[in-house]
């Protein structure tokens, strides 16, 4: 039975994920920042449900310890904790932009750093990180965002290469717009009054972008069914497309210039 440890599963894919690898029979290791408000996932058998914060290192150590105590060994890791900061980039605080790449990259740094001891002594593993569409297509005042799912792409491919000689797969998983509370709590809204100057521009697009989650959106389980194929496919493929906006706009990205592709982005937002 093959065990897999999951970063910010207390919502959205992370929960959806973990929900659905146990009904596959899996082991998981569900972790959170505050596992003690957790009241569905500590229900199911084979699930472990743990604190890591992936901005405390030693949290990080912790549930991965826990975890092989308790199922004897962790064949994939699941890097989904993270957020977006949305705003114009003049007005992102110093705080901010540290924030958004402590959760979205180091983070995730943090957590295969701690893991690849395992995987060496095993012999085998699995690294999945969720990245993005946002990794490799860009939509405005999203820098901060994007800039750290960029950072998470180039990252696992360079890994890829790194860890393929000692049998630990790298694979991303590239989602679009997904039914979470993305634009809840998962959002960081980066604002300052003097810089009248962004107001008009951020409205609009704020108002196409909730346009776009609301019309184009998957669900968290699709998502989850897309990690999962990720997680058994013994093929060397690292990158997993999921959702069908994502597709679309992979699709659209392949077949034109860079100019026309940034002119059709540009005016998606006008």
């Amino acid at each position: 039975m093959k065990t897999i440890l999951i970063t910010g599963a207390s919502s959205g894919i992370g929960r959806a994920t973990a929900n659905y690898f146990s009904e596959q029979g899996w082991n998981v290791i569900a972790t959170m920042r505050t596992p003690e408000k957790e009241t569905e996932l500590n229900r199911r058998e084979r699930v472990l449900v743990t604190k890591l914060d992936v901005v405390e290192k030693d949290t990080v150590q912790d549930a991965i310890s826990k975890g092989i105590e308790h199922f004897g060994k962790i064949d994939v890791l699941l890097n989904n904790a993270g957020y977006a900061a949305f705003g114009a980039f003049e007005a992102a605080s110093d705080r901010q932009v540290r924030r958004q790449f402590d959760v979205n990259v180091f983070g995730v740094l943090h957590t295969i750093q701690s893991i690849l001891p395992h995987f060496r002594k095993n012999n085998k593993g699995m690294i999945i990180n969720i990245s993005s569409v946002a990794g490799r297509a860009a939509f405005p005042l999203l820098s901060l965002y994007h800039a750290s799912k960029w950072a998470i792409e180039g990252f696992s491919e360079s890994l890829f290469y790194e860890l393929a000689a000692l049998n630990i797969k790298v694979k991303v998983v590239e989602p679009g717009n997904v039914a979470t509370d993305f634009t809840g709590r998962s959002l960081d809204f980066i604002t300052d009054d003097s810089l009248e100057v962004y107001r008009a521009y951020t409205e609009t697009v704020m108002k196409k972008q909730m346009e776009l989650f609301q019309t184009n959106v998957s669900s968290p389980g699709l998502i989850a069914k897309t990690i999962y194929e990720a997680a058994v496919d013994p093929s060397n493929r690292f990158r997993y497309v999921a959702g069908e906006d994502a597709k679309f706009l992979m699709k659209t990205r392949a077949e034109n210039s860079d100019d026309n592709f940034m002119a059709f982005i540009a005016n998606s937002f006008r």
